[in-house]
């Protein structure tokens, strides 16, 4: 079930079931009501008609012809008109909706069935008035018409209005003692989201038994997780501290080794490891706290950046505003951002990083004039520990986890990032970060 375009929530389900059962309760019974009132009526109808035919035809027939039309007139009432007439009245057509009448009169009043009784309604519609004949013993004739229609049972708007209170009623009282019995899991849902934030809630045990064995059950795993989060994290800290200090040590005897190109070779694996050693506890997330937003000049970062690689003696080009400030994780964005140029500049010989904003975004652009990346492959690109030997040079530095440390990082920032190739040659990184965290 949708509500415009969007999948109703659990109690917006009930609700619309118990509306649906209602309704449909409602309907069939007003449906039945009616047609039984419709019957009653009808039965009634033929009951006092054949009563009042009976007492017509008796008294006309037993009075003079110059008599009759001033006792028809005398028999007519506020219900039935009556009329005599010596001559064969027009043929009537017999209507197929007043067999059932005709046949309770004749029921009513069995000396009825001798006098040729016709019935048809005028005008010829559900609603018309029932006119009919019926002939006296000297054949002259009876003419007689309802002066109501057959029956008033249409549906009407106030008396289905009057009908719907109750249930409308039912419907709030039935809606409210819903949304009261699933408030635990509208508790439990919130502390769903806040799971994946850091945050540790127990939720309070409440409800029905299935829904209190369901918040048990998540009040265990979120603890389990966070225990987990918390052991792993640890050990990322343990391992990289270990690591580290071996590493350190190698430095400082690689500096003993006299001969140049072993010296440069060693401090190049050693760099080399502990590029994966960073990159590695930075995509688990084992490294400091999290971070929390701040205004940070993005465009002065972007330039820095490529002031830092052109220092190197390397082509890196910033083209942009000479300021642009958001709100965001300063030591993320830097590292995705460095991760994006120290790539394109290990496989390009030059790099363009260029900011702008459009359309309520700021979008960051780190382009190359490097191989670029195979289309079908962009995409595999992004996930950890993909490398592209075929595209990208084999002597590649890290453990493939350059962009998906970025790819995630953006994904916290609330942006999107992308990889496509470039029509002139190259490959172009976008970023874009929405511009209403900005403090222009």
């Amino acid at each position: 079930m949708k509500r415009f375009g969007t999948p109703l929530g659990l109690i917006g389900r009930i609700f619309a079931i118990l509306l649906l059962a209602i309704l449909v309760e409602f309907g069939a019974s007003t449906l039945l009501y009616e047609r039984a009132s419709q019957v009653s009526v009808r039965e009634d109808e033929g009951r006092r008609l054949a009563e009042h035919l009976v007492i017509a035809h008796k008294l006309l027939a037993e009075q003079p012809p110059r008599a009759r039309p001033a006792l028809a007139e005398e028999l007519t009432t506020s219900r039935y008109e009556i009329r005599w007439s010596a001559d064969l009245p027009p043929p009537l057509r017999f209507a197929p909706s007043l067999d059932r009448i005709h046949h309770q009169v004749i029921t009513w009043e069995p000396g009825l069935a001798e006098t040729d009784l016709r019935l048809r309604l005028t005008p010829p519609t559900r609603e018309g008035v029932i006119v009919g004949s019926l002939r006296l013993p000297d054949r002259s004739w009876v003419q007689f018409r309802t002066r109501e229609p057959l029956h008033h049972l249409d549906f009407s708007l106030e008396r289905v209005l009057l009908a719907l209170t109750p249930a409308v009623a039912l419907i709030l009282i039935g809606g409210l003692m819903v949304r009261q019995t699933l408030l635990p899991m509208r508790r439990l849902a919130d502390a769903a989201e806040r799971v994946g934030s850091g945050s540790h809630e127990e939720v309070p045990v409440a409800g029905p038994g299935e829904v209190r064995r369901v918040i048990g059950a998540f009040n265990r795993m979120q603890a389990r997780i966070h225990r987990l989060i918390a052991d792993r994290t640890q050990a990322l800290a343990a391992v990289g501290h270990d690591l580290r200090t071996p590493l350190a040590r190698l430095r400082l005897r690689a500096d003993a080794v006299t001969d140049p190109q072993v010296h440069d070779a060693i401090q190049a694996d050693i760099g080399e490891m502990e590029a994966m050693i960073g990159s590695l506890l930075a995509y688990l997330g084992g490294e400091g706290e999290t971070e929390s937003p701040a205004p940070v000049d993005v465009a002065v970062l972007c330039a820095t950046l490529a002031d830092d690689a052109s220092d190197r003696g390397l082509r890196a080009e910033y083209v942009g505003p000479d300021h642009l400030e958001l709100i965001v994780r300063r030591i993320a964005l830097k590292r995705a951002l460095v991760n994006l140029v120290e790539n394109a500049l290990h496989h390009a010989a030059r790099v363009w990083l260029r900011v702008r904003e459009e359309e309520g975004r700021v979008v960051i652009l780190v382009e190359d004039d490097g191989p670029g990346i195979p289309e079908a492959q962009i995409e595999s690109v992004l996930q950890p520990f993909v490398r592209l030997d075929r595209a990208r040079s084999r002597d590649t530095v890290g453990l493939g986890l350059g962009l998906a440390i970025v790819a995630r990082a953006i994904e916290e920032e609330g942006g999107t990032f992308r990889l496509r190739n470039r029509p002139e040659g190259g490959l172009s990184a976008e970023i874009a970060l929405r511009s209403n965290k900005s403090l222009q």
